[in-house]
């Protein structure tokens, strides 16, 4: 194995190192601090799988966008606006699959605005979704007349519900439902990014838009539409918070974007766009998630969590530009 092939399989399997990593530092600490580890109890996966599920599917729409050169900022309030427009169709009497449908499609239309806007002002990407995220949590505020909408629980579906459920009774194979929907997603965004025509190119246009211009790429089009699939995915993760809380807030997503872009990058997305993979940022997602859990069993504040991931996505972001200097 050449030195340049050993270099590039070491950062392929950087982030998996690091997962492992973290997951042994975290149950040696909570071992020594009481002589038993419940971070590595099956409860505490399940647990930290529920948790983590609107970020994870968000992610992987994230990654779409990062891949092709752009960034989302307005990911988090999105989401929340997806779970919001669901909690209103419910209450106002529509099925539960038509809710979910209206919230996916939401989360498409906002995404397709966001690329639209990009695509035919010239303006970067993060002024544009830096200026939507506000519009969207507006959004969000007017449909749910400034308040938390929760449908009746009769309203609720049994498999709405189930999703993130870690009951026993409510379990699939021993995961929480929402888990294999995950996997799923994961799995079409990776044959989307590797298989199809659509995937080369926003490749392309993430690792040179002049380039990939010149080649007979529609950029303005291709942008469009990667915005608008990861809007698609932001909706399907605003399903997915619904399912935890049975409610729609339009301020739960604040703050949100930053762990859904925190994942992409850990997962070894570049953010200057040409690279991104759906379980490398399913990986990123479980090390934000570990740090998450293994803090809070450590009686970590809030505060130092925060400290520890930044410091991860610093990191990470730095030997990202490693790698690219080093032309790895």
């Amino acid at each position: 194995m050449t030195t340049a092939s050993l270099r590039s399989a070491l950062a392929a399997a950087g982030p998996a190192l690091a997962l492992l990593g973290i997951v042994a530092g975290f149950a040696f600490f909570d071992w020594q601090q009481d002589g038993e580890s419940t971070f590595l109890t099956l409860r505490n996966l399940r647990v930290a799988i529920a948790d983590a599920l609107p970020v994870a599917v968000a992610a992987l729409g994230m990654t779409v966008i990062i891949a092709a050169g752009g960034i989302d900022l307005s990911a988090g309030t999105m989401l929340a606006l997806c779970a919001v427009v669901l909690a209103a169709a419910l209450k106002a009497g529509y099925s539960a699959g038509t809710a979910a449908l209206l919230a996916v499609a939401c989360g498409a239309a906002c995404g397709a605005l966001n690329g639209a806007l990009i695509a035919s002002l010239g303006v970067v990407p993060f002024v544009v979704t830096l200026g939507t995220l506000g519009a969207f949590e507006g959004a969000a505020k007017i449909v749910a007349d400034e308040t938390t909408v929760r449908p009746a629980r009769s309203d609720i579906p049994e498999w709405l519900g189930r999703l993130t459920s870690i009951q026993g009774d409510t379990l699939a194979l021993g995961l929480p439902p929402g888990a294999w929907v995950l996997l799923a997603l994961a799995l079409a965004v990776a044959a989307v990014l590797r298989l199809t025509v659509f995937g080369r190119h926003l490749f392309a246009v993430g690792s040179n838009e002049k380039t990939a211009r010149l080649c007979g790429v529609s950029v303005g089009w291709t942008k469009v539409a990667v915005y608008a699939l990861g809007g698609l995915l932001t909706g399907a993760a605003g399903v997915m918070q619904f399912s935890q809380l049975n409610a729609g807030n339009p301020t739960s997503g604040l703050g949100m974007e930053l762990k859904i872009i925190a994942a992409v990058v850990i997962g070894g997305g570049s953010l200057a766009g040409g690279r991104g993979g759906a379980f490398g940022t399913l990986t990123g997602v479980a090390i934000v998630s570990a740090i998450e859990s293994g803090g809070f069993q450590l009686g970590w504040s809030n505060p130092v969590q925060q400290i520890a991931l930044g410091a991860i996505i610093v990191a990470a972001v730095a030997a990202d530009r490693a790698r690219a200097r080093s032309g790895g």
